[in-house]
C-alpha cells in the first residue's frame, strides 16, 4: 500500500519547515500546508482545509498567527473534526506556554478522539533571528516592555525533533510535552548572548508598554499582530513562565539545547550582521 502522507501546517514557518524538512530526509510521504501549497492550506479559508486533510495519516498543527488570537479555537475545533472525519490517525498540536486561549486550544484536541501529542512551548529563541526582533538585532537597539523576569528560551530545532518523534514513532500518545531550554535567561541576558556571539554591539533598552504600543504602530505592523505581540509581552511574559520544564527530556532522551549554541550557530551564519 503506498504510504499515507503527514500533513505538516505552517509548512513555510519557523518549525513546520524544520519538520518537513526532518520528515522527508526520513522517507516520509510529506504533504506541505501552506496558501502555497498543492492542494493549498489556509486558516483564514476553511474551503481549503478539506482537502488538504484528504488521504492525511497525521497532522502536525501549527496555528497562525497564534493560539491566543480570537478565533483560533473555533478554528482547532473545526480542524480536528475534519480531521477525525477524513480518518486521520494522529494530531501533534504546538501550543503557547502560559495562554490560556491555547490550553483550550489543547483540550479540543485531547477531547477530539483520536491519538494526540500536545507541545506546549516557551518563548523561541529563534524569534530574535527569524521574526519581528531581527530588525531590532540588526539596528543595534532592541526595546522591549518587559520585566526583569527569566524566561527558559527554546530552540526551534528541538520542537521540531519533537514534532517528528510524535507524528512518527510510538509512545507519544496522549503526552503533553513541555518543553524549554535548560535554564532561564532575561531578555536582557539574551541581547548580550546575541551581542557577544555576533561581536557587535547590541543594546537592551526597557521601555513602557505605551511606549513600546507606540512604536509597533509606527511600524506598519498590522493592527492584530501588534495586539498579539503586546499581549506576549505584557501577560505571557509576567514571569509565569519563569519555571524550567522537561518536555524536551521526556521525548527524545536528551537535553535541550543551550540559547548559547544557538546564538553562535546562528551569528556564524551572518544573520545578525548590522544594516549599513
Amino acid at each position: 500500500m503506498p504510504q499515507q502522507p503527514i500533513l505538516v501546517l505552517g509548512a513555510t514557518g519557523k518549525t513546520g519547515r524544520r519538520i518537513v524538512e526532518r520528515l522527508s530526509a526520513k522517507g516520509h510521504a510529506v504533504r506541505r500546508g501552506s496558501r502555497q501549497s498543492d492542494p493549498p492550506f489556509d486558516w483564514e479559508k476553511p474551503e481549503t482545509w478539506s482537502e488538504a486533510l484528504r488521504g492525511v495519516e497525521a497532522v502536525y498543527i501549527s496555528f497562525f498567527p497564534d493560539l491566543a488570537v480570537p478565533g483560533a479555537a473555533a478554528a482547532i475545533e473545526e480542524l480536528t473534526s475534519r480531521a477525525v472525519d477524513a480518518g486521520v490517525q494522529r494530531l501533534v498540536l504546538l501550543s503557547g506556554r502560559g495562554e490560556e486561549e491555547a490550553q483550550r486550544c489543547e483540550n479540543i484536541v485531547r477531547e477530539c478522539g483520536v491519538s494526540f501529542t500536545l507541545i506546549r512551548a516557551s518563548w523561541f529563541s529563534q524569534n530574535f533571528s527569524e521574526s519581528f526582533l531581527l530588525d531590532a538585532v540588526q539596528s543595534g537597539t532592541v526595546a522591549l516592555p518587559v520585566k526583569d523576569v527569566g524566561e527558559p528560551f527554546v530552540d526551534v530545532e528541538d520542537i521540531a525533533d519533537v514534532a517528528v518523534a510524535a507524528l512518527t514513532e510510538d509512545g507519544h500518545e496522549g503526552r503533553l510535552y513541555e518543553v524549554t531550554g535548560p535554564r532561564l535567561l532575561t531578555f536582557e541576558d539574551a541581547v548580550r548572548a546575541v551581542a557577544q556571539a555576533a561581536d557587535q554591539s547590541v543594546q537592551f533598552v526597557r521601555i513602557t508598554p505605551e511606549q513600546y504600543e507606540e512604536g509597533l504602530a509606527q511600524s506598519g505592523l498590522p493592527k492584530e499582530f501588534a495586539s498579539l505581540v503586546m499581549y506576549l509581552f505584557t501577560t505571557v511574559l509576567d514571569g509565569r513562565n519563569a519555571q524550567l520544564a522537561d518536555g524536551v527530556q521526556q521525548a527524545l532522551g536528551r537535553k535541550p539545547r543551550d540559547f548559547a549554541d544557538y546564538a553562535r550557530e546562528t551569528a556564524a551564519a551572518g544573520v545578525w550582521e548590522a544594516r549599513a
